[in-house]
């Protein structure tokens, strides 16, 4: 049997039984070790605020269409940070360049269950690189995403950069824009991510509940504010004030996932006064200028290499490693108590 964590409704989740399926042509079964829960887009399905609920997206207009639902509950298997070992290649892909064989440990997108059935052509090149320890696959994914968000921000040496939301995406964030040669300043509303964010190479630390953000951005800038901010918590009014943090003609990165309407933007402010140029990042695809060079495959490899070759920590990341068996515990923890975790990684 398959075990999969799935939710039934909003803020219920159960780990359902499933048939083992069997291996059809062109694919691999990986049997998972660990699998990275995000704290961001997997608790918008897990609160039921997933715009994927209420509407559905068309991709050959690249709209959102109201009237149904693009899913529905039970949503199973909604994880995207999956590390794991292949057990079974089917016989017709023996010998295929790149690709792993049984016994390799891969990483790749499959979801939170305890075997993976994933296409032969997702798989190529996605083997653990030499030394690294299984558990570091689990953020292949995540780092991306920060990976994306500084290369969309094109950072030059020496800039001034705020990123906003200390997650774990955002401490990677705020890593990576340090080796890119940035001055960092780490906003975020808990002091405990704050002290992490000065071990991942923040130069100054910013408390959005207590501290006047944009204000101290300037000062600390001689008065002409960040050169960019990446925002990456999903949060209207960091947003906001991200937007209010850069200089004129600053740039900002939106990579966080944004809910419903925006309350607290307001876009007649400081970006219309100061012609801001407001970017978006989505792991979907790179940034266009890029595109001929960089791919989401590259994003992923290329942020396993960095943390094989001990440039950016992942371990310290992890908060929690909890069973299978007690996945509802673990969204709880994060839905509820953000502040006493960071990375919470099931274990199959």
């Amino acid at each position: 049997m398959e075990r999969v964590v799935q939710f039934t409704g909003p803020r219920q989740v159960e780990v359902a039984e499933h048939t083992r399926a069997a291996l059809p042509p062109g694919h691999l079964r990986v049997r998972t070790r660990y699998s990275g829960i995000s704290a961001g887009t997997e608790l918008t399905a897990y609160r039921g605020t997933n715009p994927y609920l209420t509407r559905t997206w068309d991709p050959e207009a690249r709209l959102f269409r109201d009237g149904a639902p693009g899913i529905e509950y039970p949503v199973a298997g909604w994880g995207y940070s999956e590390v794991g070992e292949v057990v079974e290649v089917s016989p017709e892909l023996a010998g295929t360049p790149g690709l792993p064989v049984p016994g390799d440990l891969v990483w790749g997108i499959w979801g939170h269950r305890s075997e993976g059935i994933v296409p032969a052509e997702r798989m190529v090149g996605h083997t653990l690189p030499a030394g690294l320890e299984p558990l570091a696959g689990a953020f292949a994914r995540v780092g991306a995403i920060a990976y994306n968000a500084v290369l969309a921000g094109d950072i030059h040496l020496g800039e001034d950069v705020a990123v906003f939301g200390q997650g774990v995406i955002g401490l990677l964030t705020t890593r990576l824009a340090r080796l890119s040669g940035a001055r960092v300043t780490a906003v975020d509303a808990l002091d405990g991510r704050l002290e992490t964010a000065k071990h991942y190479g923040a130069r100054h630390t910013l408390n959005a509940r207590t501290d006047a953000v944009a204000e101290r951005v300037r000062e600390a800038t001689g008065g002409l504010g960040a050169d960019l901010a990446i925002e990456i918590s999903g949060a209207y009014p960091a947003l906001h004030e991200a937007l209010r943090s850069v200089a004129a003609g600053g740039r900002v990165v939106a990579s966080g996932f944004y809910q419903g309407d925006g309350i607290g933007l307001r876009l007649g402010d400081e970006f219309h006064h100061n012609r801001v140029q407001l970017i978006c990042s989505q792991i979907g695809g790179v940034p266009p200028q890029l595109s001929n060079r960089w791919s989401v495959e590259r994003l992923q490899q290329t942020f396993l290499r960095l943390v094989a070759e001990g440039q950016v920590d992942v371990d310290s990341l992890v908060s929690h490693v909890v069973p299978v068996a007690d996945a509802a515990d673990a969204y709880v923890l994060l839905d509820e108590r953000p502040a006493e975790a960071l990375q919470v990684v099931l274990e199959f």
